[in-house]
């Protein structure tokens, strides 16, 4: 059976599989290798994660995932409302959910691996045009402050950990190039994402490895049915092929 590596989050991990996102990325890179499944939740913030964290990952699952790659934050981190109402999560507790979330899939077994993302940081203007009409106060003050949190609870607990908050805007025109909204990634800021995570992955001391060029293909083994070769006489195995992408990735 192929590896499973589940992506789970919000909005930033369900629209992973649109426009370019790092999830078609990671899908093509891993094409016969792992399945990539996806669980993401658009508008959801840590505390809705908590409420079905069992139901997504259960314990007593037959066959645990190899890799969970996890992002809350986002909405979390947007500005709390006077009614109650909303995303808005207070930072100490954002920290605890994230413990709990990390707690909890580091028990599930002891082959499965575990990355988390932060914050990234966000374009405001081109936030504020594309959320017209929508109470939806988010500053990239307080990305950076939960996504120190999220760095801050990963490292306690010896849990891989990316930062995207400084990763993005490592690029010097990030702001009008990684997002289609001011907030979500259009294609250029999901392959600084891929990017980043096929490092930690290629990087990682883990047995087995999980990084892509070190996984089997599946059934990759030569066969008489393969594409014929120019000299009419042999064929050529194209199972580990990569020429269609536009980039090479690690």
């Amino acid at each position: 059976m192929r590896p499973r590596f589940v992506l789970f989050g919000s909005s930033i991990v369900q629209y992973s599989f649109s426009k370019g996102g790092w999830g078609t990325i990671l899908t093509d890179v891993y094409a016969r290798k792992a399945d990539i499944v996806l669980r993401g939740y658009i508008g959801w913030n840590s505390r809705r994660a908590l409420q079905v964290l069992d139901k997504v990952f259960p314990k007593d699952a037959t066959v645990q995932p190899a890799l969970i790659i996890v992002y809350f934050g986002g909405n979390d981190s947007m500005q709390a409302h006077p009614s109650g109402l909303g995303p808005h999560v207070p930072l100490e507790e954002y920290k605890e959910n994230m413990r709990v979330i990390a707690n909890h899939l580091k028990s599930l077994s002891e082959t499965t691996r575990i990355l988390f993302l932060t914050c990234p940081p966000l374009n405001e203007e081109r936030l504020r045009q594309s959320t017209s009409g929508l109470c939806l106060v988010r500053t990239n003050e307080m990305c950076r402050r939960y996504s120190e949190a999220c760095i801050e609870v990963c490292k306690e607990l010896d849990v891989k950990v990316i930062d995207l908050f400084t990763a993005i805007q490592k690029r010097d025109d990030w702001a009008n190039v990684c997002f289609y909204d001011g907030m979500h990634f259009a294609e250029e800021g999901s392959k600084i994402v891929a990017e980043e995570i096929l490092k930690v992955l290629k990087e990682a001391d883990w047995e087995p490895s999980l990084h892509w060029k070190s996984m089997p293909t599946e059934f990759a083994e030569d066969s008489p049915y393969d594409l014929l070769a120019s000299d009419g006489n042999s064929t050529l195995n194209p199972s580990d092929w990569t020429f269609h992408r536009e980039i090479q990735w690690d």
